[in-house]
Order: C-alpha cells, then structure tokens, then sequence
C-alpha cells in the first residue's frame, strides 16, 4: 500500500504542468487568438524596412549626383578661369549649374560645400551681395566647425565694409575675436582695430592691438600691432 501511495502522488506531480510549460501554452494560445494581428504588425514591419531601404537609396544616388554635379561646376570653372583670369566669366559659365545644384541637392553635402565654394566665386567675381547670401545659408549648416564658421564670419564681416554697413561688419568680427577658436582671432582683432580708428574710438582699436601683440604664434599682423602701440 505504501508503494501505491507513492505512486498516486507521482502521478499528481507528473499531472501538473510547471510555470514554464504554462506560460508556453499561454503564449501559443494568445497567438493563435491574434493571428491576424500578428501578420499584419509583422506586415507593416517588413514595409517600414522596404521604405526606410527605399529612402536610404535615394539619398545616396542624391548624393552622388550631387557630387557629380558640383565637380563638374568646379572643372568649369578652372578651365574657364585658367584661359583668361577672368573671375566674371569664371562666374557665368558655372552659375546656372550651381543654381541646379541649390535647386535640386541643397540638402546634400556637396549642396551645403558649394554654398561656401560658390559663395567665394561670387566674390572674386565682384558679386557681393550674392556671396553674403551664400555664406549666411551656409553659416547655419557648419555650426560645430568652428574653423569653417570662423571663415564665413570674417569674410560676412568684410562684405559688410565693402557695403558701408560697418556696424554689421563689426558684429560679425566680435563673434570670432570673442570665439574659442585662435585660428583668425588675430584677422578679427586687426580688422576691428580699423574700425575702431574709422569710428575715432583709439582707446577700442589699442586694446585690438594691444592683444595681437600680446598673442602667440608669428601672425602677420604683429609687427603693426607692436608699431601701433608704440
């Protein structure tokens, strides 16, 4: 009887499904209820991948065509320059295809370098006023390259003196003499001296002078810096 009763109780144990068991059954029943909305969220995954792969191809044939673009502009140019050192018809040859290239990539990387290589044929064409157009659009894509902004502030910031518009001009030049980079603080500095002697304000144009003389490295400006201040 013993022996029965040791039975009984392993059959009892082997009749009851463990935690794990259970939840796999759980699990499979919950599918089989939801079938259908299973296929369709699998469905939708699989054509949130197709777009996603679709759009991914499209930006990188955008990418190259942009760049295939802008390279051809640019052989144009030189070609057209190298004949006669003419930067205005350098510009009329490439305008339309830069146009092209703003119309059609500006989202691209070539889109966003030509505003900056463009801009800076415009200016040695003469077209000021399109230059600073160009290098202000191109001043809000660049802000973590600090070398590049600092460049694009300096050359807005002469623009503005060609225009008169010296005010403007000096703006442009605080925020690099006041940035955290060194690489054209001293050009900053020496162009705000100017101004401020322009302006009659010697005290300003001094302390401009007084720190690229003060600065390290060879600048070119710091032996009229030091003969300033003397």
């Amino acid at each position: 009887m013993a022996n029965q009763g040791v039975s009984n109780e392993r059959k009892k144990e082997l009749a009851q499904i463990d935690p794990f068991q259970a939840a796999l059954i759980k699990s499979v029943e919950w599918a089989s209820a939801h079938k259908k909305m299973l296929i369709i969220s699998t469905g939708a995954l699989f054509g949130l991948g197709v777009v996603f792969s679709i759009i991914m191809f499209n930006f990188k044939q955008s990418e190259i065509k942009a760049s295939e673009l802008a390279a051809k502009a640019y052989k144009h140019y030189e070609e057209q320059y190298s004949r006669d050192q003419d930067a205005r018809k350098g510009y009329d040859t490439v305008k339309d295809d830069f146009q092209t290239l703003f119309d059609e990539y500006p989202n691209t990387s070539a889109g966003r370098r030509a505003l900056i290589n463009f801009g800076k044929i415009c200016f040695e064409a003469g077209n000021y006023d399109q230059a600073y157009d160009l290098y202000a659009r191109a001043l809000s894509t660049v802000a973590d390259q600090v070398g590049v902004k600092d460049f694009l502030l300096c050359t807005m910031g002469t623009i503005c003196e060609l225009n008169d518009d010296i005010e403007q001009a000096k703006s442009y030049y605080l925020r690099v003499e006041k940035g955290g980079s060194t690489l054209l603080k001293d050009d900053a500095r020496f162009a705000l001296a100017l101004i401020y002697e322009k302006l009659n304000d010697t005290a300003a144009g001094r302390r401009m002078y007084e720190k690229i003389a003060e600065s390290r490295g060879n600048s070119m400006y710091k032996p009229i810096a030091q003969a300033r201040i003397q």
